[in-house]
């Protein structure tokens, strides 16, 4: 009964995201059509597509798996902070500037924007660059853990098969209709997942197991006060690290930012940024909660980790399985539960994919072959994007140490890389090139000395876990050092500032 729902729910899945696809190939047939929506999305469609953009599959079972159980309901904190930080202050921080700033330089990427904005051709190309070394290995972690409960429901299926689902699905409706079609189903996904997220906490919370939501929290006590400490007890610093990296984090990685440059009215982004602060505090909270849970659900082995096979990673799939699949209401809501994880990881995919087909065919091409034609350069960026998912998805199968090595660095390079040039960029006029640069060079430097660093001292498994001590500290590193080196090195002109900073519609 239960694979005969999830595979009804599947297929009407896949058919709503085909249509949209096909619905919106009209519309991506130039380079801001396809990249950018025209700059005509709406409020909630932008809000919904940053939200589905920012939480993938990896919250649900790898991090509320991890966090819930190893730090209990101060996890949740992390979900807080994705939501005030990640999401509230980031749009009211950066929305408005970045999309007056993208139209008055003309810039569609990240890329272009510090082209045009430090005036520098060789930024251009180098972010270019660390957009697609570090930003496709990252969409391959976006599988990671999906498996695990496809393999669960479809007992005896391989997991591989949800993968390549993602995989093809998303490349599909992203090659046909770009960023509309991309946009449009974050939509729809993303009230999937909130349906999900809903149902999920409240059956998990009705299980006798946990006895309703003040009981889980009597009971969770009892088995460790620290897991119903907020501040996190003893992990309060592993804690802070993880909510400063992913909330602020967010603020330098150009899938994130470029939601603000499509949205179509200034008068629309306070509308987004409610939307999205409350779709994150939803899906984060909820996840994390659930997450949580987990003790109640699933005994300890002998070293204190859950007694499950596949460690952390099967820890959400585990519980839920446990206790929903005993019941037609329970197996429609985890065959929702399924959907909202592939939601979630199309949503994400398609973001980064996007982001890295533009870093070549916009950003890198374009410099290379400036006579290029728009129709071929559209064309060339649907045949990226399915090149970057097939190599998303090949990486991820294959679980290539090297890429895998990889993945765990990327948020922190990247974020750490674009997070000091951007921010200032968007705000301070006296921002140098020179100052620009020693924040974009920071990201790769920073990581790279601490990960050479600890893998000495330490060894390389201890080093990799530090891989979010690592992201904080080049963010930190490139947000002080780009002020810091602008006092000492040569300004802009005043008509350079005036063209840069002057607010168009």
């Amino acid at each position: 009964m239960i694979q005969l729902i999830a595979t009804i729910s599947l297929v009407v899945f896949v058919v709503v995201m085909l249509l949209v696809g096909i619905y919106s190939t009209k519309k991506a047939g130039t380079v801001e059509g396809f990249l950018l929506g025209g700059r005509g999305i709406g409020p909630w469609i932008s809000a919904f597509s940053y939200g589905t953009a920012y939480f993938s599959a990896v919250i649900f079972i790898g991090y509320a798996g991890m966090f819930g159980w190893t730090i209990g309901t101060g996890s949740i904190l992390i979900g807080l902070g994705n939501a005030i930080i990640g999401c509230w202050l980031a749009w009211i921080f950066l929305a408005k500037r970045t999309r007056q700033m993208t139209r008055t330089l003309n810039s569609r990427t990240m890329p272009e924007f510090f082209a045009a904005r430090y005036n520098s051709r060789r930024m251009k190309l180098y972010s270019a660059v660390i957009i697609f070394v570090f930003l496709v290995p990252y969409a391959a972690g976006v599988y990671k853990g999906l498996g695990t409960l496809f393999s669960a429901i479809f007992a005896g299926v391989d997991p591989v098969i949800c993968m390549f689902i993602v995989a093809a699905l998303t490349g599909i409706y992203l090659v046909l209709g770009g960023y509309v079609a991309t946009s449009t189903n974050d939509f729809i996904q993303g009230l999937i997942m909130i349906a999900g997220i809903v149902a999920m906490v409240l059956l998990l919370v009705s299980r006798p197991e946990v006895g309703g939501f003040s009981a889980a929290f009597e009971k969770l006590s009892a088995i460790d006060p620290q897991l119903t400490d907020i501040t996190g007890g003893s992990s309060r610093n592993f804690l802070i690290t993880n909510i400063v990296l992913t909330s602020f984090g967010v603020w330098g990685l150009p899938q994130m930012v470029h939601k603000y440059y499509a949205i179509k009215r200034e008068s629309d982004i306070k509308i987004a940024t409610t939307v999205s602060t409350i779709f994150a505090l939803l899906i984060g909270c909820g996840a994390y909660f659930s997450g949580s849970l987990s003790r109640l659900f699933i005994e300890a082995d002998d070293k204190g980790l859950p007694n499950v096979v596949g460690g952390f990673d099967n820890v959400v799939p585990s519980i839920l399985i446990k206790a929903l699949a005993d019941n037609i209401l329970s197996m429609i809501v985890l065959s929702v539960i399924m959907i909202l994880l592939l939601s979630a990881s199309m949503s994400t995919l398609a973001a980064i994919v996007l982001s890295s087909s533009a870093a070549v065919s916009v950003d890198l091409l374009r410099e290379l072959r400036p006579q290029i034609k728009p129709k071929r350069q559209v064309f060339l960026m649907r045949i990226l994007c399915v090149i970057f998912i097939a190599c998303s998805f090949t990486f991820a199968v294959a679980d290539i140490s090297f890429i895998v090595n990889l993945m765990s660095f990327s948020w922190g390079v990247v974020a750490g890389s674009f997070i000091g040039p951007f921010l200032w960029g968007l705000y301070a006029k006296r921002i140098t090139k020179a100052g620009a640069w020693a924040g974009m060079l920071s990201g790769i430097v920073v990581v790279g000395t601490m990960l050479t660093y600890y893998t000495i001292t330490v060894g390389f498994e201890s080093a990799k876990s530090m891989a979010p001590i690592f992201g904080v500290s080049a963010m930190a590193v490139s947000f002080i050092i780009v002020p810091l080196v602008s006092l000492f090195t040569k300004k802009f002109s005043e008509e350079h500032n005036t063209k840069v900073f002057q607010v168009t519609e």
